[in-house]
């Protein structure tokens, strides 16, 4: 079994041509090891959501390369894109992009009905009772609150078992009680099913959460943390900007 879930080698984007030139992403290289979580800051303007977009496989890079469980993305066409997308890695975002006329638990099998797959109930009804939802799935999401939308958005990105699951600022839209539930949800689903997360996050609490922290500054790899604590996160993005 591959150790690295995702590996990015030498990967860089740019965007706009001559005075516009923006250097997203300059020869990053990065990996990350199955089962783990880990956390991806950096101060505005360091590549954050590019290296996001590169290395789930919604946007191409100009140079380098991105493997995702042994798959090399550059060798699929834009179709295949789309499945390994759909069936192989998982989407968490800020806002919970939920459809307000279906249930909760149709909301979970949604992806998986639109890709013609039938659901896995067993492994559905473990990550139900897993995200706290088993007495919600015949709820609309309006009657929900806002942590119990997200638990919504991380089910159903865990459906089709994918390889990786990355979130974007996903307690962004949350209040701190709320968030650190949310996160330590995040953190279980690592430690207790081997699941793999990759979180983009501005918030050094948010960050704490994961195994590891690592640090972009001008579209590269700038310095890495382990066993991180808010404290330790903050004074190093502190010290980013002098890197």
């Amino acid at each position: 079994m591959i150790s690295d879930v995702v590996r990015m080698d030498g990967v860089r984007k740019t965007y706009g041509k001559g005075a516009g030139t923006v250097h997203a992403l300059r020869d990053l290289s990065l990996a990350f090891a199955r089962g783990s979580f880990t956390a991806v800051m950096g101060p505005s303007g360091a590549g954050k959501s590019t290296f996001l977009h590169c290395a789930a496989g919604l946007d191409r890079p100009d140079a380098g390369s991105v493997v995702l469980g042994g798959t090399d993305l550059a060798s699929l066409t834009e179709v295949e894109l789309t499945i390994l997308r759909r069936e192989r890695v998982g989407f968490v975002f800020q806002a919970y992009n939920l459809m307000a006329a279906l249930s909760v638990a149709d909301n979970i099998t949604l992806p998986l009905m639109l890709a013609g797959h039938r659901p896995d109930w067993p492994w559905l009804h473990q990550v139900v009772e897993r995200v706290g939802l088993t007495d919600r799935m015949h709820h609309k999401p309006a009657a929900l609150s806002g942590g119990q939308q997200q638990r919504v958005a991380i089910a159903r990105a865990l459906a089709a078992r994918p390889e990786v699951v990355f979130a974007d600022e996903p307690t962004g839209a949350l209040d701190t009680r709320t968030a650190k539930q949310v996160l330590r949800l995040l953190r279980d689903l690592v430690d207790d099913l081997g699941q793999t997360v990759v979180m983009v996050t501005h918030d050094p609490v948010a960050a704490s959460f994961a195994h590891r922290v690592v640090f972009l500054a001008d579209g590269r790899y700038a310095q890495e943390l382990t066993g991180p604590t808010p404290e330790r996160i903050a004074e190093r993005m502190t010290s980013l900007g002098e890197w």
